[in-house]
């Protein structure tokens, strides 16, 4: 059959990459997942930037997501992946700051799939 495009899920919340993960392997990805900025780097890396998507949560240990997003947008090998940020309610502000810094789109906690797919095909990745 024909290879999954890997999506990598960033969130610090077990529970949150559980429910993103089950979402993006219903919408066809191979998922992999990391709890912080760093980890997410790692797995970019060990992936050699084959990741599709990168599903991002703003508020993370180690590495936060605004400062993985600017880290990937000012690595040329990694500045053209996909990043959608994942971002509560109470974080309205973050996203004008997150669109700015590189991200291609932003989803709102809550959200259903339907939602979450929307917002990928926005990037230009065809479900």
């Amino acid at each position: 059959g024909e290879v999954m495009a890997k999506a990598l899920v960033v969130d610090d919340s077990r529970t949150v990459r559980t429910i993103l993960a089950k979402s993006l392997g219903e919408l066809g990805f191979e998922v992999l997942e990391a709890a912080n900025g760093l980890e997410a780097l790692n797995v970019i890396e060990s992936e050699n930037a084959a990741v599709a998507l990168i599903l991002l949560d703003w508020d993370m240990p180690e590495m936060n997501g605004l400062e993985l997003l600017k880290r990937l947008r000012h690595t040329p090998e990694f500045s053209s992946l996909v990043v959608v940020m994942v971002t509560a309610e109470t974080e309205q502000g973050h996203i004008a700051e997150a669109l700015e810094a590189g991200a291609n789109e932003y989803v709102m906690k809550p959200f259903t799939k339907d939602i979450l797919a929307g917002k990928i095909e926005l990037t230009g990745i065809q479900l």
